[in-house]
């Protein structure tokens, strides 16, 4: 509840500086990959949301960590229950900004990096991330791909089962905003 409690008030601090230049997405696909040498693990969610503020580049994003949907059921009620916790810690946030300034008038792909914070599990660290924006007929577009230590984290795994997940996982976001009114 706390995590959504500061995104909402983030939010409505950006919504209440000029209204123009406001992005948002309601349903950013998030996509996460461990590979082990027992069994990979894949999970997917289409529950991410994420509010872009033009101007000053102040990019946020919230999800539910139980909206990861997984091939197995086992895999994940394992998940939330034993690695993320996500009854204890139900959101993973990132709250950052984007360095360069993209000109949205322009179609095209921008290199883009965001620096700021991710806080999962209830841990935050600073993260510098890659990615790529795209404007195609007035439509944007924000794709990422970094890698999560478990360890980083406090995500602990098992000795019983270390060789069934791996210590990093490969996330992949793909957010489309539309003009936040």
């Amino acid at each position: 509840m706390k995590h959504i409690s500061i995104i909402l008030l983030a939010w409505l601090s950006i919504m209440n500086q000029t209204g123009q230049g406001l992005y948002a997405c309601k349903n950013a696909q998030i996509s996460l990959f461990s590979s082990a040498p027992i069994e990979d693990i894949a999970a997917k969610t289409s529950s991410g949301t994420s509010v872009y503020n033009s101007a000053t580049g102040d990019l946020i994003f919230s999800v539910a960590i139980n909206t990861f949907k997984f091939p197995k059921a086992l895999m994940q009620e394992h998940f939330n229950s034993d690695y993320l916790e996500s009854d204890k810690y139900p959101r993973a946030t990132f709250k950052g900004k984007i360095q360069e300034h993209p000109d949205l008038t322009n179609d095209g792909n921008y290199p883009i990096t965001v620096t700021g914070e991710l806080d999962v599990h209830n841990v935050k660290q600073t993260r510098t991330i890659p990615a790529t924006l795209t404007v195609a007929g007035g439509i944007i577009t924000m794709k990422a791909e970094f890698t999560v230590k478990c360890v980083d984290h406090h995500i602990d795994i098992p000795r019983l089962v270390f060789h069934n997940i791996a210590e990093s996982i490969k996330i992949n976001v793909t957010a489309t905003y539309t003009a936040a009114k």
